[in-house]
């Protein structure tokens, strides 16, 4: 059972930081995952406060505050719009409605999860996470950071032209997911970001454009070939690591073969 001694409502970003300090404090996202922890919480920090449950959308980019819920991503327009559903798609699946109107982006992220949709389908982007106090950093580069005491107060989507499909194999239809996957192509090269292997999710880039074309089957083949060689997959309780290896495979073909059914209006 989950055990908070103090429970604070910071006002200012600079007090909410100085709270964090202490190693027995925490920032409460919506609480979906700390709830199942034994380990008891000196010191709870809400954000809620601090105007980060909105998603701004600029010029350039798309700003979403670390307090958004996961149901405010499924439902944006403009965010879907840019990824053709890949947004929509990467959180449908989690739980339901009632738990992604609690969840948080900020959660889903800090958190750095194996399993987690919604990091793997940000990675495939160009994301930015800003923390307090060091600033912007890649998505990419935060992801292979030991956890600190910095609070993320937004996540930076940048806008670009780009086809984008995510999918996932699941045991049942609001589990965890077995694989995760999200492709994009930008720029003319194909990223494919795998996670749930059941490690934190990677993306690689066809740097030697293996793909000229999504449509040609055999060059998305042998992209996913290489990606599967690239990564690392494990086994635990719910598949095995040649499982995952080959259901990504399956998954990165697929999409590029929904990307090529777009293009030609299918």
């Amino acid at each position: 059972m989950l055990k908070i001694k103090n429970y604070v409502m910071p006002t200012t970003i600079e007090e909410a930081y100085e709270l964090n300090k202490k190693s027995s404090s925490r920032i409460l996202g919506g609480c979906g995952w700390i709830k199942m922890t034994k380990n008891p919480i000196g010191t709870a920090i809400d954000l809620s406060a601090l105007a980060l449950d909105q998603i701004e959308e600029k010029e350039d980019c798309f700003v979403i505050g670390a307090m958004v819920s996961l149901r405010q991503l499924e439902c944006h327009e403009g965010l879907n719009q840019m990824t053709q559903g890949a947004v929509r798609e990467c959180v449908r699946h989690i739980v339901g409605v009632q738990f992604r109107n609690c969840a948080t982006v900020g959660g889903s992220i800090f958190g750095r999860f194996g399993f987690s949709d919604v990091l793997t389908c940000f990675l495939a982007l160009n994301t930015e996470v800003e923390l307090y106090p060091s600033g912007k950093i890649p998505l990419s580069e935060f992801v292979c950071q030991p956890k600190n005491r910095e609070i993320l107060t937004h996540i930076i989507i940048k806008k670009e032209p780009c086809e984008m499909v995510y999918l996932s194999q699941r045991n049942s239809a609001t589990d965890f997911p077995v694989l995760a996957c999200a492709v994009a192509w930008k720029n003319g090269r194909m990223t494919a970001c795998v996670g749930a292997r059941p490690m934190r999710a990677k993306a690689v880039v066809d740097e030697t454009q293996l793909i000229q074309d999504y449509a040609n089957e055999k060059e998305c083949e042998q992209f996913a070939e290489m990606v599967a060689k690239t990564l690392r997959f494990q086994s635990n309780m719910r598949a095995s690591a040649e499982y995952r290896e080959y259901i990504a495979k399956v998954l990165i073909k697929r999409a590029c073969r929904i990307m090529a059914q777009r293009r030609n209006g299918r």
